[in-house]
């Protein structure tokens, strides 16, 4: 059994890129049993977030090419490039960064590579803002999902929970998330950046997930004078409205309110941009141009890039917060340090144990075939015993008979092995079997 991890994130792609790979919710389950269902996938999960789609497979080779093949189907890229890139992306490559095709957005861990990217990506190490406690969140809602479709088992489950307790001891033993710092909270301060005076100001949030219930937060915290929130579902958005204050509406109503925005933040799961440049158009003609602030970190995006294109329209991605976030990053890297020795420890740890969990089965067999002549040779010395046999004659047969029967297979193994020049084997029974390796000649290494 090999574990894999595959896939793309913001360290390997641009958005243009994530947003064509990711991963719709509604087809979520599909995709996590069409991935199972490949011959060479034994198990399976998904995590599909903005800055990442990232499979976690237990495969019965160490060979990603069947899952790459799944990739060019599901993840809707080229699948030239991907065919030259599995050769690229053998087990424990390291991540390429950039390039022209799109097997260089790729990345590719095996085994312990693999177990260490999941602790990191679970404990805040991999993401764009060091530390954030958001991906934890969706990493448990990746494994719930694999559960409840089934794809997950003795294989995966351990290390998702390994995951999800490393990630746990991150957040207790360093101050990782000491301070307030997400994509949310970059978005917040961007805006702050542009727009002195926050109380004169509106801002419209489009959706109501996780991101944009923060971003609410931080700018009720911040003083924003009105807040508007437009949700596919009303009243997922009439909630988020009385908890900080705003005032909900529905997407459709987004090109008669627009005009009223100063600042826009958008974050929903929608596969096609939700607000276009003909309608940010209309709104700053209704606006006479004053400065519109639009952050889309939907991916894929809910913006059209046109947009960014209009006068007095600024327009910024999740890759743009970068800087921002930048600086929120040197407060946490000295407990990332911290994190990151956890992690090596903790994942070498949980490898450890993998591999005895794959030796208990040969150990229990073996033990049974021990078990097994052992009864039978009791059997036959206590039938000899009630014969009349002396006890010194039986214990003597008895013995003979345990070291003959234990010693036969190993021995006849190591002779067929020398037989053939297997001089590895041949050493490692050695080792096996406690006995001292012998001196090499004058003329060996």
């Amino acid at each position: 059994m090999t574990l894999l991890a595959l896939g793309l994130n913001h360290h390997t792609a641009p958005v243009a890129v994530r947003e064509r790979a990711a991963i719709a919710d509604e087809r979520l389950d599909e995709a996590l049993r069409a991935l199972r269902g490949l011959d060479a996938v034994n198990e399976a999960a998904i995590v599909s977030t903005c800055n990442r789609t990232e499979l976690y497979c237990g495969t019965r080779s160490a060979d990603p090419a069947p899952i790459l093949g799944w990739m060019r189907e599901w993840m809707r890229l080229d699948a030239a490039t991907l065919e030259r890139g599995v050769a690229s992306l053998g087990p424990g490559a390291p991540p390429a960064r950039g390039g022209a095709s799109e097997a260089a957005w790729l990345f590719g861990h095996a085994d312990l590579d693999a177990v260490v990217h999941l602790m990191r990506v679970a404990s805040g190490l991999d993401s764009m803002v060091l530390g954030e406690p958001q991906i934890l969140g969706q990493i448990k809602r990746a494994y719930r999902d694999a559960t409840e479709a089934g794809t997950v088992g003795a294989e995966l489950s351990p290390l998702f929970q390994t995951a999800f307790s490393v990630a746990k001891q991150v957040r207790t033993e360093t101050e990782i998330g000491t301070n307030p710092v997400s994509v949310a909270f970059a978005a917040v301060s961007l805006a702050r950046q542009i727009f002195a005076d926050f109380g004169r100001h509106t801002a419209l949030l489009v959706g109501a997930g996780e991101t944009v219930q923060l971003a609410a937060r931080h700018l009720k915290r911040a003083g924003i004078g009105r807040l508007l929130i437009a949700n596919r579902t009303l009243e997922r958005a009439s909630s988020l409205a009385e908890e900080v204050g705003g005032e909900a509406m529905a997407l459709g109503d987004i090109p008669e309110r627009l005009a009223e925005a100063d600042l826009v933040l958008a974050s929903t799961a929608s596969p096609l941009p939700i607000i276009g440049r003909g309608t940010v158009g209309s709104a700053q003609r209704k606006r006479r141009y004053r400065p519109m602030l639009i952050v889309d970190i939907a991916v894929p995006r809910d913006v059209e890039p046109e947009v960014a294109d209009l006068e007095d329209v600024f327009l910024y991605t999740v890759d743009d917060l970068k800087d921002v976030i930048d600086e929120n990053r040197r407060s946490r890297e000295l407990a990332a340090v911290e994190a990151e020795a956890i992690v090596s420890h903790q994942a070498r740890r949980f490898m450890r144990r993998l591999h005895a969990l794959g030796a208990s089965d040969t150990i229990r067999e073996y033990r049974d075939g021990v078990e097994a002549v052992r009864a039978a040779a009791r059997d036959r010395a206590l039938k000899q015993l009630a014969a009349g046999r002396t006890p010194e004659e039986v214990i003597e047969r008895l013995s003979r008979q345990l070291a003959n029967k234990l010693m036969h297979p190993p021995t006849a193994r190591i002779r067929e092995a020398a037989e053939h020049g297997e001089r590895e084997l041949v050493e490692n029974a050695r080792r096996l079997l406690g006995l001292q390796m012998p001196r090499a000649a004058p003329d060996e290494p």
